[in-house]
């Protein structure tokens, strides 16, 4: 009799040893299985899915590494794990762990409110460290959480995972929005928009730099840059510089700067020129952190909202929704600007 607890398809990019631990997990949440019950014996796995007894031996192994199923010689294998412990299982893949990401993370983990468990990787904007990340956790997880970062192709990758369980967080694309929903940030719209809201305090500063690395950093908080200087290029002028070592800053300019260590940078050079920070010098931050409320009195930032983010991801993962939300981003004002 065919079985209804195991299923394995020719046609699937899948490894069959996987897709036969995928398939009793969508059994356990389907229902169709229960904690005590007997699974259907290798034998008859093997004959009617065509499989060698290795690969099913592979999979029941794996299955009880986890402690998801039990055997007992001579009589076969039941299943032992209990169903809320399988409901929720998340892969967490983050490019880094910082101020900002520690935050979002706890937010996740608050409101998941212990229904789910989460173990988190980073692959530090290393492809092959990515890549690798995804292929030996294929298959272990309920829900697969991916901060992409820039890779050229990441699609290529995670479409080995089941479509159905992989979530994009903060940055995404046109081929991965097709493809599996998302809470990201829209980096070229945020910026402009964010510079807009702020003209009454930048009019006070005669040059607007970006300090634009161009390494971790998106793409869209160039384009976004270069889209509100082109509309306001006779108000100010502008700039794009890689880095401050050795730029010499002047008093009536303005800096944004993506990365923490600049910020710092320019509050340090501000003090040892006595310029007054938000008046002859302007500092504009990226990413809100509780720090950049007292440093120099306040750090102005462009910020998404990274307790929101955690708490839709959350909502998004238990519920299974399927939806692609741009988070909010706002300026922050404070005295830096």
């Amino acid at each position: 009799m065919p079985s209804k607890i195991f299923t394995v398809t020719t046609d699937s990019g899948v490894p069959k040893y996987k897709q036969l631990i995928n398939s009793l997990y969508q059994s356990i949440e389907n229902g169709d299985v229960h904690i005590g019950d007997q699974l259907p014996s290798i034998n008859s796995i093997c004959k009617e899915f065509s499989l060698s007894r290795d690969t099913v031996l592979v999979a029941f192994n794996e299955l009880k590494a986890r402690g998801v199923i039990s055997s007992v010689p001579g009589k076969g294998y039941y299943l032992e794990s209990n169903i809320t412990q399988l409901k929720h299982k998340v892969f967490l893949l983050f490019e880094e762990f910082n101020v900002f990401k520690e935050l979002l993370f706890n937010s996740f983990l608050e409101s998941l409110k212990g229904l789910a468990t989460v173990d988190i990787y980073f692959h530090h904007f290393n492809e092959r460290v990515f890549k690798e990340l995804i292929e030996n956790n294929n298959g272990k997880y309920t829900s697969y959480v991916i901060m992409p970062a820039k890779f050229k192709d990441p699609y290529a990758i995670l479409k080995q995972l089941p479509q159905d369980k992989v979530f994009i967080l903060d940055q995404t694309n046109t081929t991965l929005k097709k493809h599996y929903p998302a809470v990201y940030q829209n980096f070229e719209k945020d910026i402009f928009n964010a510079l807009t809201s702020g003209l009454d305090l930048l009019k006070k500063y005669k040059k607007m730099y970006l300090v634009y690395p161009g390494g971790k950093e998106p793409k869209g908080q160039m384009t976004g840059f270069k889209k509100f200087a082109k509309l306001h290029s006779k108000e100010w002028q502008f700039d794009v510089i890689s880095s401050l070592k050795g730029h010499v800053i002047q008093k009536t300019e303005v800096y944004i700067v993506p990365n923490d260590h600049d910020m710092v940078r320019l509050v340090k050079e501000a003090n040892a020129n006595q310029y007054k920070i938000g008046e002859e010098l302007g500092i504009i931050s990226y990413n809100d952190t509780p720090l950049k409320e007292v440093v120099a009195d306040g750090i102005t930032v462009i910020s998404t909202d990274f307790k929101e983010m955690g708490e839709l991801l959350a909502e998004m993962v238990l519920g299974g929704e399927k939806d692609l939300i741009q988070n909010k981003c706002e300026l922050i004002r404070r005295r830096s600007l």
